[in-house]
């Protein structure tokens, strides 16, 4: 009966830990959000932010999560100094007045064991809309040079520059943009 008892115990311990949530902090090195629109129908533009923080909470177990990111808008990088510039006045991301962009969320989707998309709310330049991360690759495992357990994501959303009061120039300049933003991240 002690045997019996003693397994109960430690497969019920076992279980609890294996089913905690885990925190990971991002990863700026490996961390960095891109945006692309149609450039006029010319091109299709890529750009990024060069400077990102937030912590991903991920309970795989009980198929839960929560995301809190923070995005520096004054480190977007076009790739052009004056263009950095002009797309951080006021017709677009106003970094005077709105320097970070966030993307807050408390609700993941799993398929089976796989997690599909995360809903949450993206707030840029002061305008709250709600926004869904489709997952397209998530792996977590311990880090080869780290040496602690790494997680990292290929997310996308497509959004509308209009929705956050940026839509001058559309739609010369493309109102549509997709957003791809590689995660790694780091346990804690």
């Amino acid at each position: 009966m002690k045997k019996l008892i003693a397994l109960t115990l430690a497969t019920t311990f076992a279980t609890a830990a294996y089913a905690a949530p885990e925190t990971y902090v991002l990863e700026q090195n490996h961390t960095k959000p891109r945006f692309e629109y149609s450039h006029m129908g010319y091109s299709t533009q890529q750009s990024r932010f060069d400077t990102v923080t937030g912590k991903i909470i991920i309970d795989r177990a009980a198929h839960t999560g929560s995301v809190d990111v923070t995005i520096d808008a004054k480190s977007v990088n076009t790739g052009s100094t004056p263009f950095n510039a002009h797309i951080q006045g006021e017709d677009f991301f106003n970094t005077e007045k709105y320097p970070t962009i966030t993307y807050q969320s408390d609700k993941f989707k799993f398929d089976g064991d796989k997690l599909v998309s995360i809903e949450g709310n993206l707030t840029i330049k002061g305008v709250t809309k709600p926004v869904t991360l489709t997952v397209t690759a998530l792996k977590c495992m311990p880090h080869p040079m780290m040496k602690k357990d790494a997680c990292g994501a290929d997310a996308t959303a497509h959004i509308k520059r209009s929705d956050f009061n940026m839509g001058k120039y559309a739609p010369l300049v493309g109102d549509e943009v997709t957003l791809t933003i590689p995660v790694e991240s780091i346990k804690q």
